[in-house]
């Protein structure tokens, strides 16, 4: 099934198609409201999505809210560490709602919790043990991109966007999209991004992904300190990631670099061959 596209409502960035079978509100200007929330309902009933997911600032909610729209996680500080992110659903299909493996989720989660570590002084990750013999941290560029598609492609039986594609990587790249690895040898063990929203000051910590020979080492943890360090340096205020709810590697090594649990995003995200959950986790870097 191809990757869902991304268009333009007004200013505002949206994405849809099949694949995830909803729409998702990536990107607001409040400008758009609140006519965006009235041809999002029609482009979900028109394509028969299940689910439109919208990523809004605080003073917009109410718009969403009264037509029908849950909050399913709140991220304090999401604009330039000033006004709350809502990350709020609305739901066509009532089997949607609730996931089929709340008890999984629900144990994931209380593993995490307890597993959890406070900031550091500097707000920063610091893995507790040094990065494993052989590695080596790089940020990467658009002639690394072919090896990245590839990494990604043995890891995702599907993603919602399409990073099997070197082109679309290197087109990210053009959009403030960081990228990074832990190399060992001359080829790539594991990667994951940084996605930078200058505009709002934040930046999402996504597409982890580590080959299996190289699982149980920490790296995704030594990658994410890696980025932290870099948006710190960029002046971000607010980092985020939309977590597979599923996961306890990838939910552990958030809550243990600092990272605030936000909420539960159920059925959200067509991910490693199947729609499923996700947790967001936040941090300040303010």
């Amino acid at each position: 099934m191809q990757p869902d596209r991304v268009t333009q409502f007004g200013n505002s960035t949206v994405q849809h198609g099949p694949l995830n079978g909803r729409a998702y509100l990536m990107r607001l200007d409040p400008e758009d409201c609140p006519r965006i929330v009235s041809r999002l309902e029609r482009l979900a009933e028109d394509n028969g999505y299940t689910k439109i997911f919208a990523k809004v600032p605080a003073g917009a909610a109410e718009d969403f809210a009264e037509a029908g729209y849950r909050t399913e996680a709140v991220v304090p500080g999401f604009f330039n560490g000033e006004e709350s992110g809502l990350f709020m659903g609305r739901y066509f299909a009532d089997w949607r709602r609730v996931p089929a493996n709340a008890a999984e989720l629900r144990d994931v989660l209380r593993t995490a919790r307890a597993k959890a570590r406070p900031c550091a002084g500097d707000g920063l990750s610091h893995p507790k043990c040094g990065l494993p013999e052989g590695y080596r941290l790089r940020k990467l560029g658009p002639e690394h991109a072919e090896d990245m598609a590839a990494l990604y492609a043995e890891v995702f039986e599907s993603y919602p966007f399409p990073i099997h594609d070197p082109d679309y990587l290197r087109g990210t790249m053009d959009d403030d999209v960081h990228y990074f690895a832990a190399y060992r040898g001359d080829a790539p063990a594991a990667l994951c991004s940084a996605e930078v929203d200058r505009d709002g000051g934040a930046a999402e910590m996504t597409d982890f992904a580590t080959l299996p020979a190289h699982r149980g080492r920490g790296l995704a943890a030594h990658l994410l300190a890696r980025a932290e360090r870099e948006m710190a340096a960029e002046g971000l205020a607010t980092l985020y990631t939309i977590a597979r709810a599923a996961s306890f590697g990838m939910n552990i090594t958030f809550a243990r670099a600092g990272y605030g649990f936000a909420g539960t995003l159920p059925n959200n995200t067509n991910i490693a061959g199947g729609l499923e959950s996700m947790n967001v986790w936040h941090k300040s870097l303010g």
